[in-house]
């Protein structure tokens, strides 16, 4: 049987979240959890994938997105209330326990699962953002630079100085953003550059150059990487950001604080003891995790981690679909076989 993917909602006193869910209702649950600026849509191959092979995926916009609950404080899109929608739609699905997979700040989401739902997981899978236990927040990545390639004096934040741009302007970064959505979508979503992995990445220079304008007019003109995603995807995307804004996306980078201590309040102190899978991105240069320390708290606090790398950049579920599957279908058979549907 071909399953395909239907539009479901999960609504709570709290929260509403829209998603997509396919494959038989009786699977071994896979929740994919996506990052900035993207949508449930941003997983379409993995629910082809894994629906056929027998597991219930299921795929949500997230908090901010799409269809889901929009809200006006930027403290409403902090990591424990979004943990808190993943967990209301593990409930709405009558499941114990699932598979979580995260990429981007779908990561960070994914791992806080981990730390303090352990009991709701049967194991998790994170792509390009590794688990940092005391919290992903800027205080606990700018140690983590590397500043062979971030010299200090120069890059004060090395490649997360478009996070400091939030803080300081977040009505400047949206409005750039917004000022052309269908130009932010075409110059973001491109496939890695393997030339560009031991230069400084573009996202390091927001801050020197006072914004994203000079990023959005650099690339305005590029043609869709239609290898990427299709036009009818990007116009899913310009539609989805163009009705929500971008509030609700940029606010989920206005929450150190509460994010770190949310983390301090982990089970066992952040170590996490499910089996764990991390496919970091060789060509991703934000995330750089090969060569670098960006890596090195999660292999200290995760006790069954495996490490793979795939020949792409950042938004590798949709550049790299085949290579994707391929990994993470392997490493489900082989750590946790029992996870595996059964024959019919």
């Amino acid at each position: 049987m071909r399953y395909l993917p239907l539009e479901k909602i999960c609504k709570t006193s709290r929260h509403t979240t829209f998603y997509n869910e396919a494959g038989p209702v009786d699977g071994t649950p896979i929740i994919f959890v996506h990052g900035w600026p993207e949508l449930g849509v941003s997983w379409r191959h993995q629910l082809a994938c894994f629906a056929n092979l027998g597991f219930r995926v299921i795929a949500p916009d997230m908090r901010g997105y799409g269809r889901s609950s929009l809200y006006a404080q930027h403290e409403d899109y902090a990591v424990e209330h979004i943990v808190t929608d993943m967990i209301e739609l593990l409930d709405s699905l009558d499941a114990e326990r699932a598979i979580w997979v995260g990429h981007d700040w779908g990561s960070p989401i994914v791992w806080s699962i981990g730390a303090h739902y352990p009991e709701r997981c049967h194991a998790l899978i994170n792509l390009c953002v590794p688990y940092i236990p005391q919290g992903f927040a800027r205080a606990n990545l700018i140690p983590l630079v590397d500043r062979t390639i971030y010299p200090e004096e120069i890059f004060l934040s090395g490649q997360w100085a478009y996070w400091d741009h939030y803080v300081a302007d977040f009505k400047g970064a949206a409005r750039d953003f917004e000022a052309n959505v269908g130009a932010t979508i075409r110059g973001l979503f491109r496939r890695g550059n393997p030339d560009a992995v031991d230069a400084p990445e573009i996202t390091a220079r927001v801050t020197n150059e006072g914004g994203f304008g000079f990023f959005i007019d650099m690339l305005r003109d590029l043609p869709l990487d239609e290898l990427l995603i299709t036009q009818e995807e990007h116009s899913q995307y310009v539609a989805a950001l163009t009705r929500a804004s971008f509030f609700g996306p940029n606010s989920w980078y206005l929450n150190d604080a509460r994010n770190i201590a949310y983390a301090a309040r982990a089970h066992n102190g952040g170590r996490i003891d499910l089996h764990c899978l991390f496919v970091s991105a060789a060509y991703d240069v934000t995330c750089k995790t090969a060569g670098t320390r960006l890596g090195d708290p999660m292999r200290q606090s995760c006790s069954h981690l495996t490490e793979m790398v795939i020949k792409s950049g950042h938004w590798m579920a949709q550049e790299k679909p085949v290579e994707l599957n391929s990994v993470l279908a392997r490493w489900l058979i082989e750590t946790v076989p029992h996870l595996w549907p059964k024959p019919a």
